[in-house]
């Protein structure tokens, strides 16, 4: 209408209207959902140690670029032919080739499919960070991307069996299940198969928690996340516009708001819900807790919000926060798997809890056959995703090419698999070239060597002052508690001694990286040996490897205790 007149339009322009419009929609979110991989490198570098940050960041960016080159070659027309073949028709054969056609609306459908593709596939590189080689990832990576994800597609959003299963079909709108909970499953299965980092849990069975570098970067990562997922969600009501009998309608717009406002309820009640689990357990809110609350709430809602009551996504989401911190407690202490990034309770046990909540929060009521079908998609789902994820990282396993040497892992993945330093300015000496260790002194057949000082300590006080691994700090500090030395200080310092000189690179310019991060615990001792607390230190923090550190023993002139004022040993 222009002036209050209004201008006839003939169909075929008002076709070429709605398509534009809705090509430009798909485009849109699917953008937004690429913006996502950025929170997914955020969220996990944050979760690994800053010896591992540049290798956690390549991978992400690798799987993209290496994972959607085979989704289009390989991957698109893998999901066509099984969702045909298992479907009972052939229907969905006819777009084997639809992305190799020229087809422009073909090539936009394509792009939209593969950043869900590359979202299952950059799941899985959280759960296996700090130990598992490169090659071994980009390895999965393509055969994620090419067969094992595509499979999982055909079997449902392509027309397979699942689409119609018990003749009510496998519901999943935007992916809770068939994208999240199939990357969480995966990520679960390839951490179990490669098994924990070193130093995750102690000889006695104990658990030793292994803090990610930065919580600012998480939390960066996750509301990045957050803000993508709305074009994960939103963004799956796919046609904006309709043409009916000459006129323009409303296509899947007309659920867009329901989509919205319960991908919004899921999300926050899923923060609640971890925020409060956590805050049970210990007392406090733990922030980390808070962030995956979030996401785990919006995973459990994606398979179902285009069809449920908006009071049922509010219930959804708050299981999926509190299921957080219980089902990580019972991966970590009971299956005993080390998940780094906590991708399965976030992605994997959420996306089963949302989709197994469907017909008891739907909009058209309770049905059983509704609820049949679910189980079998989701046994569907986890069993091929389970089973070809252990088959590749076994094969990989079995012939010594998924896992790191113990001394990579130790050095960290940023230097062993890249030649670089996340943070170089901690390490880069100023001599540019290699440095020697100041020699050694040797003790012949006919000096005493003495460690102590005396035995024991002379009567007087010792400062025992060890370097060690950052790694090898809890074992220390097990160790002094043993022996009776539980007081110390601990320090981040770096230094350079006998382990060789690194070098690496910043932009393709080499420098020498000749100062290495290290851990200095010193313990005062009067009634404690001084001797004894050193062979407790050797016995606990050596690997065998140069760098392991060492020990020095000094003796202490005078102590004054500040709260009593006390003096000499009783200071101490």
């Amino acid at each position: 209408m222009i002036g209050g007149a209004t201008i006839p339009l003939q169909a075929g322009g008002m076709e070429a209207v709605v398509e534009s419009v809705n090509l430009v929609w798909v485009l849109t979110v699917t953008f937004l959902i690429f913006f996502m991989h950025a929170g997914f490198a955020m969220l996990e570098a944050g979760q690994v140690r800053a010896k591992n940050v540049a290798n956690q960041l390549t991978k992400n960016m690798l799987t993209w670029s290496i994972g959607v080159v085979a989704f289009f070659l390989v991957g698109a027309g893998v999901s066509s032919v099984v969702g045909g073949l298992t479907g009972g028709s052939g229907a969905a054969l006819a777009d084997l080739t639809a992305v190799w056609s020229g087809d422009s609306a073909a090539w936009v459908s394509w792009l939209f499919g593969a950043v869900f593709a590359m979202t299952a596939a950059t799941i899985v590189s959280g759960a296996v960070a700090g130990r598992c080689k490169l090659r071994a990832y980009v390895g999965y990576t393509i055969l994620l991307a090419a067969i094992i994800y595509p499979v999982v597609t055909g079997f449902t959003w392509a027309g397979g069996f699942l689409a119609d299963v018990l003749g009510v079909g496998f519901h999943d709108f935007a992916g809770g299940m068939i994208v999240h909970g199939m990357g969480g499953i995966a990520g679960l299965t390839a951490a179990w198969v490669l098994g924990p980092r070193i130093g995750r849990y102690g000889t006695d069975g104990s658990v030793n928690v292994i803090p990610g570098h930065s919580l600012s970067f998480a939390v960066l990562g996750t509301l990045i996340l957050c803000f993508g997922w709305y074009g994960f969600n939103v963004g799956t009501a796919a046609a904006p516009l309709a043409m009916a009998e000459g006129t323009v309608e409303l296509g899947s717009f007309s659920y867009v708001g329901r989509v919205a406002l319960t991908t919004t309820l899921g999300m926050a009640a899923g923060a609640i819900g971890a925020g409060a689990a956590s805050f049970a357990k210990t007392r406090k809110v733990d922030t980390l807790y808070v962030a995956n609350g979030m996401l785990a709430g919006l995973v459990s809602i994606t398979s179902i919000t285009d069809a449920i009551v908006w009071p049922g996504a509010v219930a959804v989401g708050l299981l999926a926060g509190i299921q957080l911190p219980l089902v990580f407690e019972f991966v970590e202490k009971r299956l005993r798997i080390d998940d780094v990034c906590a991708v399965f309770p976030v992605h994997g046990s959420a996306g089963v809890l949302g989709a197994l909540a469907f017909p008891f929060v739907a909009v058209d009521g309770f049905a059983v056959d509704v609820l049949a079908a679910q189980v079998v998609g989701i046994a569907v789902i986890a069993g091929w995703t389970i089973v070809a994820t252990a088959a590749v990282f076994g094969a990989l396993k079995a012939v010594g090419q998924a896992r790191v040497t113990p001394e990579h892992e130790r050095d960290g993945l940023d230097s062993a698999e890249h030649g670089v330093d996340t943070y170089p300015e901690f390490g880069l000496g100023d001599s540019g070239g290699p440095v020697a260790d100041g020699g050694a002194v040797h003790a012949t057949a006919d000096e005493e060597v003495r460690t102590d000082g005396g035995v024991p300590n002379d009567g007087g006080i010792k400062m025992v002052t060890a370097v060690v691994r950052p790694d090898k700090l809890g074992a220390v500090k097990s160790a002094l508690a043993e022996v009776g030395a539980p007081s110390l200080t601990v320090t981040n310092v770096s230094g350079r001694g006998s382990q060789p000189v690194k070098k690496g690179q910043w932009r393709g310019e080499e420098y020498t990286v000749d100062l290495h991060q290290k851990v200095k615990v010193e313990c005062v001792v009067a009634d404690i040996a001084a001797d004894d607390v050193v062979e407790a230190i050797v016995e606990r923090a050596a690997t065998g490897q140069p760098g392991d550190g060492k020990v020095f023993v000094t003796p202490v002139e005078d102590a004054a205790q500040i709260r009593t004022g006390s003096r000499g040993r009783e200071a101490v």
